[in-house]
């Protein structure tokens, strides 16, 4: 059920460099030849552009033991690898919040927290107008935090719930700072599905992505 078509191989806006970190980033950590069989091309055309890249800090290898024979190689990125997706604004961003923070207080940053969760919840409700069920509320949900940078995607899972997750944060530098941006977030997103969403990943705990199990 995946909606964003991130891996679409006939993508040629990209290149394939480009599509390769785009690929660990959406999917975590890879092999060549799983790579190159979502990208259309070989394993061994993979593993080089690996090593490439490699070569200028954006990816790592970890071997894993599989019994006899060679350890296999999975490719993830490295900190230098995730950086190259943007934090928008990031640096002026924190130097707001602190200037806030130190100037006005903490109250002024809870007050400029909840304008911006009222605000996001109210656009992400009109998205919503006509959205009868909660797969049609998750897509069009997954549609706008694309579109914002997040690099959303959902499924359904075997117990019925829904799994939404958000591979990149775009606010991540002003998240750090302030972790009340996390919690407002989640709140919208309860409000907007009329769900219980629970956080079971989180970036800034050191996971890949931020995941969510809505029920």
């Amino acid at each position: 059920m995946s909606s964003n078509g991130l891996e679409n191989k006939n993508d040629v806006r990209q290149s394939v460099a480009e599509r390769l970190l785009t690929l660990l980033k959406t999917r975590g950590e890879l092999q060549a030849s799983d790579a190159g069989y979502l990208l259309g091309t070989t394993g061994e055309a993979m593993r080089q552009q690996f090593v490439k890249l490699a070569k200028e800090g954006l990816v790592e290898a970890r071997a894993v033991s599989q019994g006899v024979g060679r350890p296999a190689q999975f490719w993830q990125l490295t900190a230098a690898g995730h950086a190259r997706f943007p934090d928008a604004h990031a640096d002026l961003t924190v130097q707001l919040l602190q200037l806030i923070r130190t100037s006005l207080g903490d109250s002024a940053l809870d007050q400029l927290i909840t304008s911006r969760e009222n605000q996001t919840l109210e656009n992400y409700r009109q998205a919503m107008n006509g959205a009868n069920s909660l797969e049609e509320k998750l897509q069009r949900l997954t549609a706008i935090r694309t579109r914002e940078g997040y690099m959303a995607d959902w499924k359904m899972q075997e117990d019925g719930s829904y799994l939404f997750v958000e591979n990149h944060c775009p606010i991540c530098a002003a998240a750090t700072t302030c972790q009340g941006f996390c919690r407002a977030e989640r709140d919208v997103f309860s409000d907007v599905l009329n769900a219980s969403v629970e956080r079971t990943e989180h970036i800034l705990q050191g996971a890949r992505r931020c995941a969510y199990v809505i029920r």
